[in-house]
């Protein structure tokens, strides 16, 4: 009998399904026809009701953020948030403790974090961090799991802080759970006198039910940073070029619908000024550093970072990682840089491309064309990728 179209059999695989995505390294930003001076390009912005003069956030992780960064990123321009679930809030003085992770033998290093973090938070030290990161010409923004949140955010707020981040490694707008009564996000964003952020998410689906609770920003990105390993721990994660795109896209449709901007937070998963400007050309309003941050002299991770999720005795989703110490803060975002890899004056790098691109403002460089471009890095580099 022959077989017809109308009687065969038809199987759909899920990897016939499987969308191509981009990674800062499959894409580059193309010139259209305007350039502008780079003395015209404007960094500044509103975010979250704190004004910044670039669009920097230094990442919630102990080696990178404390009151000293702090202050010297808000006279740069920035703005740090400090991890409330970090030594920070269990230590009065916690550098003995980031010494000794910092020096602690490759093969001992997760016992240290996980010794390192069994001491409780205290409400106390919410209040004097507050108070020293205000001393310091800093803004007070804190970051938190869902659960310190509901225990502790409104104590940070009561104390003066001026921002809270809500952080996971999945942000969504529903979290089932058995055994406990999980945060209600929409209740906690009414409840709180302050502007509350959340994070981290990649689906733009779950971007705009966070926008819908109330969420002042949306930070994105699910294991890009270079002491996260929930990429290969869980398997879990999208690169971050698409993750961004995806969740501009929700805010696009969100402020068309009601009116209110949502600002996006590419969190993670950029060294170079050139990831920095292929994240706000994507649609990012500012990019969260951690690591090319935790090389300043002024961090508190002596030359070494790692993860937030590191802590977990059973199954930790960061490792330390050695970066170095390459000099202060200010040559780091301003130069003058010593090196040719983008890894130094990071604003320079960014104002020198929205320049060539003809963006003058943070929404201009939105406006910019992205292409799919694998071999940028390496089309005609062959003599400088010698001996690499």
């Amino acid at each position: 009998m022959t077989e017809t179209l109308a009687n065969r059999r038809v199987f759909r695989s899920k990897v016939d399904a499987i969308r191509q995505t981009y990674g800062f390294e499959d894409v580059s930003l193309a010139p259209g026809t305007d350039t502008v001076d780079p003395a015209d390009v404007v960094l500044a912005q509103d975010f979250c009701g704190i004004h910044l003069q670039i669009p920097v956030l230094a990442a919630a992780m102990d080696a990178v953020a404390d009151v000293r960064l702090s202050g010297e990123l808000a006279r740069l321009g920035g703005l740090s948030f400090l991890n409330l679930e970090g030594v920070q809030f269990r230590y009065d003085d916690p550098s003995a403790v980031l010494g000794r992770i910092a020096a602690a033998p490759d093969d001992e290093i997760q016992d240290v974090l996980a010794e390192a973090y069994k001491a409780p938070i205290r409400e106390e030290l919410i209040a004097r961090r507050i108070a020293e990161l205000h001393a310091a010409g800093s803004k007070a923004a804190f970051s938190a799991t869902p659960g310190v949140a509901q225990k502790f955010g409104h104590a940070c707020a009561e104390h003066g802080a001026d921002l809270f981040l809500v952080q996971s490694q999945v942000s969504s707008a529903r979290h089932i759970a058995s055994g406990y009564t999980p945060l209600s996000l929409a209740d906690f964003v009414r409840s709180m006198p302050i502007p509350v952020a959340v994070g981290n998410t990649t689906n733009a689906d779950a971007a705009f039910q966070l926008m819908e609770q109330g969420a002042a920003a949306v930070f994105v990105g699910v294991g890009p940073g270079a002491a996260c390993t929930t990429r290969e721990v869980l398997g879990i994660g999208i690169p971050q070029v698409t993750a961004v795109a995806d969740v501009v896209a929700a805010r696009d449709v969100y402020f068309a619908e009601t009116g209110r901007y949502v600002p996006v937070v590419a969190d993670g998963g950029m060294k170079k000024g050139g990831d920095i400007a292929k994240a706000i050309a994507t649609g990012a309003d500012v990019v969260m550093l951690g690591s090319p941050l935790a090389r300043a002299a002024e961090a508190p991770g002596h030359g070494t970072n790692w993860g937030m999720a590191a802590p977990s005795p059973v199954l930790p989703r960061g490792t330390r990682i050695k970066v170095g110490t390459v000099g202060p803060l200010d040559q780091i975002l301003n130069g003058p840089s010593h090196v040719t890899d983008g890894t130094q004056n990071l604003m320079g790098a960014l104002r020198q491309s929205m320049a060539a691109l003809g963006a003058r403002t943070i929404a201009d460089m939105h406006d910019v064309e992205v292409v799919y471009a694998p071999s940028v890095v390496t089309e005609g580099k062959s003599w400088q990728l010698r001996g690499k």
